[in-house]
This record gives C-alpha cells, sequence and structure tokens, in this order.
C-alpha cells in the first residue's frame, strides 16, 4: 500500500450538483466524517456549472447525510465548515483557475509541506477526458500528489474502453488512477477473501471436487422507472454483469494472493479473468420484462422514452466456464435482472452429493453469500430430526449480520469503504486497467451478437416474476439442483427474509 494522504487534503467533487455527488459521495465523506476515518482538517470542494449558492450548495448536499444518534447532528455542521463550491465550466480554463486558487489558498493557510490533492469525478465519462485534460494543465501540483476517482461506466465496449483509458494514460499513473466500481465496496464482497482463504474448512473443498455449481444473481424488484430511454443504451448486461457481477466472481474464483498487497490481489483476478471460456451464443437466457400479471405495473415497452420496437435485454443468464485445473468442469451461472419478485444479490455454491449407501435420498450442501439486503453467510446441511425419527431435515449453519453484530457497529456503505480505500492508497478494491481490458473483451463479442440485426428475441416475462418461464431448466442444465422439500426458508432468526431461489 502506497503512503496515505495527508490530514490537509484537498478533496474536489466534480458533478457536485448531480444526484450521484447528492446521494452517495458528499453523503460517503459525511460519514468518514462522522465516524473520525477523515481528518477535520481537509478541505471539501464541489465543482459544478450550476449557478449555487454556497448555502443552496450545502443544503443540496447535506439532504442525505445519515446520523445514528441526536447527538450527532452538531457533525453535520462542523462537515459543512469543510466545504466550499465552485461554480464553472467543464471545457475552458477559467473555472479550474478558480479551483486551483481555492485549493492553493487553503494549501497556504496550512502551510503544508507539499499539496494532497483528490479528484473525484462523478460526472458521464464523456467529459473525463475533458476534466482530464484541464486538471493536469491547471490544477495538477507541482510538488504533492494527486489521486484521480473516476465512476463506471469504463465504456460501452472494448474499443471505446480502450479509447478512454488511451486518453487518461498520458494524464495520470495508474498509482493515479482509481476506477471505482461500488460494489467492490460492499461489506460482503470484501469479506469473501477472509470466507475462502481465512477458513480452511471452506478452502480445502473450494475445487472442481466438491462443488457442483456456482452462481451468482442480481434481482431488482422495481424496472426502469422513467429511465428507460437511458436504460436503452446500456441493457443489463453492461449495467451490472461486466462491472458487479465479473468482479463479485473474479474474488470468488480467483486463485489465493501472496499477501494482501493491492497488485497480489488484482494480479490474481487478471489471471482467473484470462481462463474464462469465450461466451457460448447458445448457452444464454435473455428477457425483457412486460406487464405484471395484475397490469398494474407497466411493461418496459410502456415507457414513453423507450423505442417500441427495443430490444433491449433487462434480464440475462450467461454460462460461463473457467478452464483452469480448479474450476475446471464447474458449470457457472450470472444472472441479473430488473422487474423480478424480489430485490437481492447472492452467490449460492453447491455441493456435490454425499456417497450414496447409508443415505437413500439427501440434500446437497449448499454455502450461500447474501451481499444485500440483510448481510448473511449461511451453509445448509443435513440433520437428524430430533426424537425417535432417523429422517434427516435441511437446516442452516447462520451468520446473520444482523442478528451477530450490534446495530452501534459500524459497517461503513460502500462509497465510504472505498473513499477511506483511495485516502488511504489502498488500490485493491479498485479496476486495474488490464481488469477492464479483458473483462470488455470478454463481453464485447456477446454483446455485438445479441445486439446485432438478426441478434435474438428477448423474451417477454411478467413484470414482478422470478424472470423468463425456462429459468429452471437453463439453472438445471448447468448443475444446480432444487431443494426437493420445497418448503425451506432462511433463516428463522430473521423473519420477512426467504431462502428460496
Amino acid at each position: 500500500m502506497s503512503d496515505t494522504l495527508g490530514d490537509y487534503t484537498s478533496i474536489v467533487v466534480f458533478g457536485a450538483s448531480g444526484d450521484l455527488a447528492k446521494k452517495k459521495t458528499f453523503p460517503a465523506l459525511f460519514g468518514l466524517f462522522r465516524e473520525g476515518e477523515l481528518p477535520s482538517t481537509v478541505k471539501i470542494i464541489g465543482y459544478a456549472r450550476s449557478k449555487l449558492s454556497d448555502e443552496d450548495f450545502k443544503t443540496r448536499i447535506s439532504e442525505h447525510f445519515k446520523i445514528k444518534k441526536d447527538e450527532q447532528k452538531s457533525k453535520i455542521d462542523e462537515f459543512l465548515k469543510l466545504c466550499s463550491y465552485v461554480q464553472g465550466p467543464y471545457d475552458t480554463a477559467e473555472g479550474y483557475h478558480a479551483l486551483n486558487k481555492e485549493i492553493e489558498d487553503y494549501e497556504k493557510s496550512n502551510a503544508s509541506a507539499k499539496a494532497e490533492r483528490l479528484f473525484y469525478l462523478a460526472l458521464p465519462p464523456s467529459v473525463f477526458s475533458t476534466v482530464g485534460k484541464n486538471l493536469k494543465e491547471h490544477v495538477y501540483p507541482s510538488n504533492g500528489r494527486v489521486r484521480l476517482i473516476v465512476e463506471k461506466p469504463f465504456g460501452h465496449d472494448l474499443e471505446s474502453s480502450n479509447q478512454l483509458q488511451k486518453e487518461l494514460a498520458p494524464l495520470f499513473t495508474e498509482e493515479e488512477l482509481y476506477r471505482i466500481d461500488h460494489y467492490l465496496g460492499k461489506e460482503m464482497v470484501k469479506n469473501l477473501l477472509v470466507l475462502r482463504f481465512g477458513n480452511e474448512l471452506l478452502n480445502a473443498a473450494w475445487n472442481a471436487k466438491h462443488i457442483r455449481s456456482i452462481q451468482i444473481s442480481f434481482k431488482e424488484a422495481f424496472g426502469t422507472e422513467g429511465r428507460g430511454g437511458y436504460f436503452d443504451s446500456i441493457g443489463i448486461i453492461r449495467d451490472v454483469m461486466q462491472n458487479h457481477i465479473l468482479q463479485v466472481l473474479t474474488l470468488l474464483t480467483m486463485e489465493r494472493p501472496t499477501s494482501f498487497d493491492p497488485e497480489a490481489i488484482r494480479d490474481e483476478k487478471v489471471k482467473v479473468l484470462k481462463a474464462i471460456e469465450k461466451f457460448d451464443h447458445e448457452d444464454i437466457l435473455i428477457g425483457q420484462y412486460g406487464k405484471s400479471e395484475d397490469g398494474s405495473k407497466p411493461g418496459y415497452l410502456d415507457d414513453d422514452t423507450v423505442d417500441p420496437k427495443s430490444k433491449c435485454i433487462t434480464y440475462a443468464a450467461l454460462g460461463l466456464k473457467i478452464s483452469n485445473e480448479r474450476w475446471d468442469g464447474v458449470p457457472i451461472v450470472i444472472r441479473a435482472g430488473k422487474a423480478l419478485d424480489e430485490s437481492k444479490v447472492e452467490i449460492r455454491v453447491q455441493y456435490k452429493p454425499v456417497a450414496k449407501g447409508v443415505f437413500k435420498e439427501i440434500q446437497n450442501n449448499e454455502l450461500v453469500i447474501r451481499i444485500q439486503p440483510n448481510e448473511a453467510v449461511y451453509m445448509k446441511i443435513n440433520s437428524k430430526i430430533p426424537g425417535i425419527s432417523t429422517e434427516t431435515s435441511l437446516t442452516e449453519l447462520d451468520l446473520s449480520y444482523a442478528t451477530r453484530f450490534s446495530k452501534d457497529f459500524w459497517i461503513p456503505e460502500a462509497y465510504e469503504a472505498l473513499i477511506r480505500d483511495c485516502f488511504l492508497g489502498n488500490h485493491s478494491n479498485f479496476v486495474r486497467d488490464d481488469e477492464l481490458s479483458i473483462s470488455w473483451g470478454l463481453f464485447t463479442p456477446l454483446l455485438n451478437y445479441l445486439e446485432s440485426k438478426d441478434g435474438p428475441q428477448p423474451e417477454i416475462y411478467p413484470y414482478g416474476s422470478k424472470g423468463p418461464k425456462d429459468l429452471r431448466k437453463f439453472l438445471n442444465k448447468h448443475g444446480y439442483v432444487f431443494n426437493e422439500e420445497g418448503t425451506y426458508q432462511w433463516p428463522l432468526t430473521a423473519p420477512n427474509v426467504k431462502g428460496k431461489i
């Protein structure tokens, strides 16, 4: 890990008047300050084109601040005293001159030995290079350090991603760049390395000899909700599969890194990415949501901002194979969809059946890692039913965060965790340039096929359903065995959270 930024650091949020900054970036900065993870000597500057007074700016960014106790309300006022606003365009120099003066005045007043500047681009990728060039020319310190956080999407396909990297590479080193994928900041995703490599009982059986199938699912219970025009050019594969789900998959399947050094971790992620076979165009299940069965929820094409002939994919299940010694022969499914029956993100690792003999019929063990909501890890195990019976019953070993940890225990939200990592100079949970190229190299041919004139038509599934009607058949084909009892619910200690597939 490189040296941390100093106590006297300028943090500049570009796109400060936008929704991302208002709902995620500034609340994350406040959360870190509230918990004592951000020095009270930092300077936080919002930069955007909107004409806002200092008061209006502070009112806007504080709308989504969270406090746990009433006595923390004073923290909001303390935090806002650190904040200021600079208005200016993104493509001309004058705003950057004003920004640089604001930063230099702060640095001089604190007699900082060298400039420490963190820039957060809460902006669309189309302006990354424009802002980057102006930062390099007008705001880059002659003596100091810079860290630049850029938000996904990192391109639309392999070609645009490479072009974006080509434009940023002459301006900022890979050490200075932090490509943020907020899923890598989620607590349960960050826990994957410890779960795997810190527990011999899991690590010893983490291979093709013992594991029957793996699936990672991302389900949203809502549709595009009036944002169909934006989503139409992206689709579910670009939105969450090429980035969020693939990042989770690499942590789930990579080999043990030599240390927790960021580059050691990212080296192993790249190795397993290179071992993923090209997607089989016949081994996919795609869908687009229609009206709910009761007619109360609109279909995707009912959105006025969507082309009535759109073939945009709102649901996809993809079969995936990793060609290495550990995972050869293990079917993997990644799936994601909108307008489904529930919202949840989870990993399911199903084990092979026990040897025949003592048991005629017994359920497969299954490790379930729930990323959201209600973080949890539980293992489906077989146990004898108490009493005189010799029958077995499916139950669980359960680690539910809500019941295991105190409500006062601070679990940082994803953006809080990642901004803190950037401040500390830890690249572990950020996407490296070669990771990005390999992932787009995997998905671009599939996207070209699906979006071509002769590409397949997505199956219409009802809003609020589990997805396309052949989902169960698709999962069975990839080795997943459904619980025959059909009544298993997890966990008994957390009502209203179901464990069914």
